[in-house]
């Protein structure tokens, strides 16, 4: 369970960044690297997202640790 929480925060921050790049300079990374929407570049924003959705179990994890 540890690696896919890692894994996921990882891509959050991944994610988290490139949007930081899009709202302050334009500049959308993964489009730059991958294509503009070519099937890898939807991949990833598909994986970013499915992370952001995970990502909403944290708070429940948090709250527990919180009352123990």
């Amino acid at each position: 369970m540890k690696f896919l929480d890692y894994t996921i925060l990882a891509i959050g921050i991944i994610g988290a960044l490139n949007w930081g790049l899009v709202g302050i300079f334009r500049f959308d990374l993964v489009a730059y690297l991958f294509g503009s929407m070519s099937w890898f570049t939807r991949l990833i924003y598909i994986l970013v997202g499915i992370a952001g959705l995970y990502g909403i179990s944290y708070f429940g994890r948090i709250s527990q640790n919180m009352a123990e």
